[in-house]
């Protein structure tokens, strides 16, 4: 019985030497995966070059900060007896948080796309959905739908690195 065990395992796992050959290809993967998500996503913060979209401001200030429906856990940046900012400083700090986003997504989306300094892109990006989670859409739904995907792929590169596939490596930027 144990040898014909040994001979199944043999037959099942002749491949496991060749696995390591994917782990570049993997890695590329799990970057465009998550690059793509939010390189479009920064985009679409934009109408130009430099040229910032102001629905954007709106994105941040009511569906994110101060949505109609008050979501639990939720950051509710807005006086909730009214619905609205009764302080202009506080529409300031969201705007300007949109366009730290915005520049953010594209750079980070870029960087983690073409792996350079993947690993610092990838921080940043993990920050950028924990945050997301956390403050602004805290619910298992929105962790399940799309947020824990994108810390899967994160976690990989920051453990990983970009794999061979990668400005990283050619420009010697990453130590494996």
């Amino acid at each position: 019985m144990r040898k014909l065990l040994t001979k199944l395992s043999t037959g099942l796992t002749f491949w496991h030497p060749y696995a390591d050959k994917l782990q570049s290809l993997a890695l590329l993967f799990a970057r465009i995966a998550v690059g793509r998500v939010f390189l479009k996503s920064g985009l679409a913060k934009w109408d130009g070059f430099f040229k910032f979209n102001p629905g954007t401001y709106d994105l941040f200030e009511y569906e994110f900060f101060c949505p109609d429906e008050i979501r639990k856990g939720a950051l509710y940046l807005c006086d909730k007896g009214q619905a609205d900012y009764t302080n202009e400083t506080m529409r300031f700090v969201i705007d300007r948080f949109a366009n730290l986003a915005g520049v953010t997504e594209v750079l980070f989306g870029v960087a983690i796309l073409v792996g350079l300094y993947s690993r610092l892109a990838a921080l940043g990006l993990l920050a950028m959905t924990l945050f997301i989670q956390f403050f602004v859409y805290p619910d298992l739904a929105s962790w399940w739908g799309s947020h824990a995907w994108w810390a899967v792929c994160l976690l990989i590169v920051i453990a990983m690195g970009p794999g061979k596939i990668s400005l990283d490596r050619v420009f010697k930027l990453d130590a494996k």
